[in-house]
Formats: C-alpha cells, sequence, structure tokens
C-alpha cells in the first residue's frame, strides 16, 4: 500500500509482521502490540516498530519507546477517532519523537488534523488516489486547534468575530 509523509509518496521500508509469522533476525519490522516482547528481544540495533489497536491505552508503551522507531496506530472506520488521541498522546505525555504511523480507513479530509496531531506517515487505503490526499494537505491552511508540529493555531483570534 502506498505511503504518504508530508504530503509526498515514499517508500516504505518497514515489514509488517503478522500474529503467527516468525520474526526475521535484521531488518525493520512493525509487530502487533501482542507480539512486542518478541520484538523488543531482537537486537537493540534493528528497527523495531508496533502497531497499537484502537483501544490500547498508549500507556502499555511506556517502557517499550526508548527501543521504538514507529507507532502505528489505525482507523478501523473513518469514524473512530481513537487513533487522533494516540498521535496526540505519543507526542505530547510520552514525547515519543519517532514515526507515527496511521493504517486503516482515514480520509483525505483527515490527513492535515491527523498530521497536528503528530502523525509522521499515513498508509493509504487499498484503492485511495495518492493525489487526492496531496490536495488535501494543501487545502486547509487555517486551524483552530493546537499542532504538535510547532504550528500556532491561526483561527483563535478569528472566534471573537465571529459571535
Amino acid at each position: 500500500m502506498p505511503l504518504l509523509e508530508n504530503g509526498r509518496l515514499v517508500e516504505d521500508f518497514w515489514t509488517t509482521i503478522g500474529d503467527d509469522a516468525p520474526l526475521p533476525p535484521t531488518g525493520p519490522v512493525i509487530v502487533p502490540l501482542e507480539r512486542l516482547e518478541d520484538g523488543l528481544a531482537r537486537p537493540a540495533g534493528e528497527k523495531l516498530g508496533v502497531a497499537l489497536p484502537p483501544d490500547a491505552e498508549v500507556a502499555v508503551l511506556r517502557a517499550a519507546l526508548p527501543r521504538l522507531a514507529l507507532v502505528g496506530v489505525t482507523f478501523p472506520t473513518f469514524r473512530d477517532g481513537r487513533a487522533f488521541s494516540q498521535a496526540r498522546a505519543l507526542r505530547e505525555h510520552l514525547d515519543f519523537a519517532g514515526e507515527i504511523r496511521v493504517t486503516g480507513r482515514p480520509l483525505p479530509d483527515q490527513y492535515e488534523f491527523l498530521l497536528r496531531c503528530g502523525a509522521s506517515t499515513v498508509q493509504l487505503p487499498d484503492g485511495a488516489d495518492p493525489a487526492v490526499w496531496a490536495r488535501a494537505h494543501e487545502r486547509f491552511t487555517t486551524a483552530y486547534q493546537p499542532s504538535v508540529r510547532d504550528e500556532r493555531a491561526e483561527g483563535f483570534g478569528l472566534r471573537r468575530f465571529l459571535a
């Protein structure tokens, strides 16, 4: 599946490991949360990522975060916004500096908000047009909510004029 970073397609170097698949001894891998201990048993120099289910608290990763290079958050449907909260909590409360990858079924209209919450990359759903996502990245220029990207929320001052 295509991987989008900052509105551009990038190559995906990660291998996603299923529940039963053996872990390769080398190379960047993403393991399910249930297999995090297996991933942590790999050599320390190997890149490790974890796929966090939507119903998991990010705090379960606190001890493992120094070893993690990637945390995946999932949108089972576009209406399920828990991935927004997980990404923001990883950045703001746990100071995670690695890649936060969004998977599942987000919508292009959510892309800019995902970035503002701390997401780094979005794995596009099957059949998604990357050009639509790139346009969504450029479409929104004003935001009302604060961002973890060191961007200033520009819309706060407008609220007083709307009443």
